[in-house]
């Protein structure tokens, strides 16, 4: 017989967004379910960020012995890595994270915790298991699972993608990569420096998401040198008996297993949203509005990866406290939503912060592009890491910086501090008036900034240093 309740707030997926939206809304009510079928502990922690991370730091570690003898260190032609110890150690930091996450959830959840997977019968009703609930508002963060094309799934255990590649125990030695965004990106790259024949192939002529056709130059460059990549072209698979023949229009390669890497998908399949009575588009997603998490009128909202929006871990905790906020209070209101900041973790790192350039191009208003080299950048060189491309786009009636598109070691924290910049509408002159401590990363920032205040020359030049009218103490004797 199926039991039933009535909550205030049901919260279906308990991932990073859930996990925020819960926190929200046990600030303003104690009646509320969160229900997931598990496993807990958030896609981040098991399946992307946490691993990936420990995967892409044991392969750079390795990678760094062909700089050695340069250094003056010797013995590095009896390094080896073992892979699957690498895994088990992925497998070890993996478990840490996740483990942690998965306490967590319970510990917020309580007793409030519905292990079951959820379907939508209504847009206020909700059945888990046997279980019928009855919700004012609903919260959907189910997140979102890898694509893969539905021919490629007869091949089994030979498609990896990054739900699955972490829990192999070893890793075949030839390997396709299908797709260069950052999952595609980051793996490839790591599996090649640990020794793997790694392939990479894509549709798109660019990689980790660059627009300028520059800066993705210098990165398909770098790239190329580690690991073959052919762009501009989808391929085709062959089952080769025990391996996969892929089929690409400049060549032809066969390899034990394959990567794809080619997006995610809103994990909404079998959720109900045609019970919602809105109209849903040919992803099978409705409407909603990005400053609400509102789904049209209804009590219903949306989060985290699931929205298909912003598929990044700080946009998924914003949305979820925006639907945590809406989906426990009376009134619906609108939060803006940070500068866009987007980081793949290569080597060197890319990213992208604020307006990118393809955005920049089909605005109105006319823009400067300052350009830092970083073959020539004293700290990279220092490091035997000189490789990359800065570039930054400034208002030219403004001066404001409206975005960048960087490509150069330790993007993410140049990236961090442009989209703190863009945040408080700074110009290239305010930035310039910030201190670039030497030897440093930033100081290539500093060097894009002068080289489009140099633009704009004809439109303001004040000094780098602005003058003091007085002075608060005395002058040292």
């Amino acid at each position: 017989m199926s039991k039933s309740m009535r909550t205030q707030v049901a919260i279906i997926g308990a991932g990073s967004a859930g996990l925020s939206a819960l926190r929200r809304v046990k600030q303003h009510t104690n009646d509320y379910v969160l229900i997931d079928p598990g496993p807990l502990g958030t896609k981040c922690a098991r399946l992307g960020c946490m691993p990936s991370k420990a995967l892409i730091s044991v392969a750079r570690d390795y990678h760094r012995r062909h700089v050695f003898a340069q250094e003056g260190i010797h013995g590095a032609e009896r390094l080896a890595a073992n892979v699957g110890a690498v895994m088990r150690h992925v497998r070890a930091l993996r478990d840490h994270f996740a483990g942690a996450m998965a306490d967590v959830t319970e510990q917020l959840a309580g007793d409030r915790l519905i292990r079951e997977r959820a379907t939508l019968l209504a847009p206020d009703r909700i059945r888990a298991g046997e279980m019928e609930i009855t919700a004012d508002r609903i919260i959907l963060a189910t997140g979102s699972r890898p694509r893969i094309p539905e021919a490629w799934r007869t091949f089994g255990g030979r498609i990896l993608t990054s739900d699955t590649i972490f829990e192999q125990e070893d890793l075949p030695r030839r390997i396709a990569v299908v797709g260069l965004g950052p999952v595609g990106l980051e793996l490839g790259q790591a599996l090649g420096r640990l020794g793997l024949e790694v392939t990479a192939f894509s549709m798109k002529d660019s990689v980790g998401g660059l627009t300028d056709a520059d800066v993705n130059e210098a990165a398909l460059h770098v790239f190329s040198q580690e690991f073959a990549i052919h762009t501009g072209a989808a391929v085709e698979l062959q089952d080769m008996g025990g391996a996969l023949r892929v089929i690409h229009p400049e060549m032809e390669i066969t390899v034990d297993a394959v990567l794809v890497a080619v997006g995610a998908v809103p994990d909404v399949q079998g959720l109900g949203l045609e019970h919602l009575g809105v109209p849903l588009d040919g992803r099978g997603l409705p409407a909603f509005d990005t400053h609400t998490a509102q789904i049209g009128d209804l009590g219903v909202f949306m989060a985290g990866d699931a929205d298909a929006c912003c598929p990044i871990l700080h946009e998924a905790l914003d949305e979820g406290f925006i639907a945590g906020h809406n989906g426990s209070t009376k009134g619906v209101e609108r939060f803006c939503r940070r500068t866009r900041l987007y980081i793949v973790f290569s080597d060197p790192q890319i990213a992208t912060v604020g307006q990118d350039r393809l955005q920049l191009e089909t605005r109105a208003g006319g823009f400067v592009i300052g350009q830092a080299d970083y073959s020539e950048q004293s700290r990279a060189m220092l490091e035997l890491h000189n490789r990359g491309l800065v570039h930054i786009y400034v208002d030219r009636a403004s001066l404001q910086l409206l975005g960048a598109e960087l490509f150069c070691p330790d993007a993410e924290h140049l990236a961090h501090e442009l989209a703190l910049a863009i945040h408080n509408n700074m110009t290239v002159f305010d930035l310039l008036e910030m201190p670039f401590y030497h030897p440093t990363a930033e100081e290539g920032l500093r060097t894009a900034l002068r080289d489009a205040a140099g633009q704009l020359a004809d439109t303001a030049a004040p000094p780098e240093l602005s003058l003091c009218g007085s002075a608060p103490e005395p002058p040292l004797s």
